[in-house]
């Protein structure tokens, strides 16, 4: 397993590859624009240039790209779902051309919708995003901790909302799953022990399949199994644990995947060490 974090591009992206390695990242993840809004800086031929010869100078292996906090793809104002498209496809786009393995992406809420009406508009954002897309980045839905009216927050949804988007022929294949350790723990699939580890990706690959999990978000949790609180800890300190992650980083079925931290920048580098310790 590749292991790394969420790193700032205050001053420009070519600058990230180098904060990462600082950190101790082998992979990283950014948001490549203001995660709150705004128009994203542009990736002219040099910035390219720039960053690719900073990914190779500090030995990165790989990164992906998280989208803005904003997104949802369930609204019932169409300047929020259209914008969430437009933004999403527009990083999938700026993934390609910088090289990202993966664009990570939340789902949004049914609360305005309801949940049926607002379960066919996110499979239908997504695939509006696809259409005519042919870069290399992969979009991933990222599950959720399953509080209020959040979409993904459990297995089956994540794979319910798969299986809508692949209905057609040219969406078929194109979209993967990332896990963040926090919000798998808090929609209530243990993680705490080896056995847990075994019996939750058991249950992943049954119902979602493991060639849809293409990442990992490493975060411990604040608060307990099933409680659907998003609460990132720090890597230890919080209720999966160190046994926990050791079963994660280590887990045959997880081999090769990358793994990123967003827990708080204060204590991120002895959280990246203290997952390396783990992995074997």
């Amino acid at each position: 397993m590749h292991l790394g974090a969420h790193v700032s591009i205050a001053g420009g992206i070519p600058n990230a590859p180098e904060r990462a390695a600082a950190l101790g990242c082998e992979v990283f993840q950014i948001f490549s624009r203001s995660p709150r809004g705004g128009h994203p800086p542009a990736l002219t031929k040099t910035v390219r240039a720039e960053f690719r010869g900073a990914m190779a100078k500090h030995r990165q292996q790989g990164f992906a790209i998280h989208t803005p906090y904003y997104i949802n793809f369930a609204s019932t104002t169409p300047r929020i779902r259209y914008g969430s498209i437009s933004v999403v496809r527009e990083e999938l786009e700026r993934g390609a051309l910088l090289g990202a393995d993966a664009v990570i992406t939340h789902l949004g809420s049914t609360k305005d919708a309801g949940e049926e009406l607002g379960f066919r508009k996110c499979w239908r954002s997504i695939q509006r995003i696809l259409d005519g897309y042919t870069g290399s980045t992969t979009l991933l839905l990222e599950i959720s901790a399953g509080a209020g009216d959040l979409l993904g927050g459990s297995f089956e949804e994540l794979a319910s909302l798969i299986k809508q988007v692949e209905s057609r022929a040219p969406y078929r294949n194109r979209v993967g799953v990332c896990l963040d350790t926090c919000h798998v723990f808090a929609a209530g699939y243990d993680l705490r022990t080896k056995t847990a580890v075994d019996a939750t990706l058991e249950r992943f690959d049954r119902v979602v399949g493991l060639k849809r999990l293409q990442a990992l978000h490493a975060n411990d949790s604040k608060f307990g199994l099933g409680e659907h609180r998003d609460r990132h800890e720090h890597i230890g300190n919080g209720q999966i644990g160190r046994e926990g992650f050791r079963a994660i980083v280590n887990h045959p079925k997880l081999k090769g995947l990358s793994m990123y931290l967003e827990t708080e920048p204060e204590g991120m580098q002895s959280d990246l060490v203290t997952l390396k310790s783990l992995r074997k």
